[in-house]
């Protein structure tokens, strides 16, 4: 018999509910989610499995690779650099990157790579897969790259290369990594699980990710792969990867700061709850309120030249589309990032919401048959909220 456990506020007695559906009616193994309100912890639930044998029950500290909801991590990371001065985003990226000038590329700005305009979503020449772990391998294949077309002229999603471009960028101008500075500067102080490299320590604390169930009709998926030397195809194809690979110790190791962040609903929601709040939860302040304002300015928005599909983001965060990727509610100043497969954080200003929802069930929806998970549980939160 199913079990959610936790705490929820009564007032958010149908964000339960609706979590409860998720496992009864939309596919859910292991999940859990959270919200914050104006830096209370007023929604803290999880229940199911971590594993696919559903032998090892999901708790309050299960972790679960994120995929994309990583991305949000990384914008934070540069714009708390450069909110101290010592990153321009509207400096060429050569400035702190020299080697980047190739191709032709000694004109684009830092924040195009947030934004998703740089037009380096895919590495043209054939990488190995142990690539995928080798940072200088795609660093320097990135330096090396010639555009897929002019930069600045159109957006398409940076999937796995937004994490290197940026880290990069942000390793040049702090000596850390991106996942060493999140660590000493974000979650640690705000005591919030979120790992871009998981410590060996905390390896068993992972959930094993499940792969979606066969779709019964087209999805993006057979669009964007379906000429894999493309932008399209060689962004999600080079380096390969098996399915498997995320449930690897090299997976949970690595940073690949794109695409393998490791949290709880807790954790991410957490670090949202701050941002909600003007940057500060707890004595803890990551951003000022004019720097929030400025990184949630939309930047790009329109025809994805990768996805195929409307996206928009501002500068490192993605921002709400009718009928797009991004299901965070009504608030007209939302910001945050999905995650293939399912999960999400999010935070809305106007509301004083951080939001976080991770599943290690991925579901890949379809126009009939779309992924309902995350919309009833975001419904349902801003239905308390009225």
């Amino acid at each position: 018999m199913l079990t959610i456990d936790g705490h929820c506020d009564p007032r958010f007695t149908g964000v339960r509910e609706a979590f409860f559906r998720n496992f009864t009616e939309r596919g859910d193994v292991g999940a859990a989610v959270c919200v914050y309100l104006d830096g209370a912890r007023l929604v803290d639930c999880w229940g199911g499995h971590a594993d696919a044998a559903r032998t090892r029950a999901w708790t309050a500290d299960t972790i679960v690779s994120v995929a994309s909801t990583t991305k949000g991590m990384v914008a934070l990371c540069a714009h708390m650099l450069a909110e101290r001065g010592k990153l321009d985003l509207d400096a060429p990226v050569a400035r702190y990157w020299p080697e980047f000038a190739q191709a032709d590329k000694q004109d684009i700005p830092v924040r195009w790579l947030l934004s998703h305009r740089a037009g380096l979503p895919a590495i043209r020449p054939t990488l190995p897969a142990e690539a995928l772990f080798d940072w200088s391998a795609m660093t320097g294949a990135l330096a090396e790259s010639r555009p897929w077309w002019t930069p600045g002229s159109q957006h398409g999603y940076h999937a796995i290369t937004y994490g290197h471009l940026v880290g990069e960028v942000i390793r040049r101008v702090d000596g850390r990594t991106v996942g060493a500075f999140l660590r000493d500067e974000v979650t640690g102080p705000l005591r919030a699980d979120f790992f871009i490299g998981v410590p060996e320590e905390i390896d068993g604390r992972a959930a094993v990710v499940l792969p979606p169930p066969p779709p019964a009709e087209p999805t993006i998926w057979d669009t964007i792969l379906a000429d894999p030397d493309s932008v399209s195809g060689r962004t999600f194809l080079n380096p390969p990867r098996t399915v498997d690979l995320v449930n690897t110790r090299a997976w949970r190791a690595a940073e690949i700061p794109a695409a393998n962040g490791h949290t709880s609903a807790r954790g991410v929601a957490r670090v949202y709850a701050a941002l909600a709040r003007g940057g500060e939860l707890d004595s803890v302040r990551l951003l000022a309120p004019a720097t929030i304002d400025r990184a949630i300015v939309a930047q790009s928005s329109g025809r994805d030249a990768v996805l195929t599909l409307p996206t928009r983001f501002a500068t490192g965060f993605m921002l709400a589309l009718p009928g797009g990727l991004f299901e965070c509610g009504p608030g007209r100043r939302t910001f945050g990032h999905p995650g293939r497969g399912g999960s999400i954080g999010f935070a809305d200003p106007d509301a004083r919401l951080g939001f976080g929802y991770v599943t290690n069930q991925y579901v890949t929806g379809t126009a009939r048959h779309p992924d309902r998970r995350v919309a009833s549980l975001v419904a349902a939160t801003y239905a308390a909220l009225r």
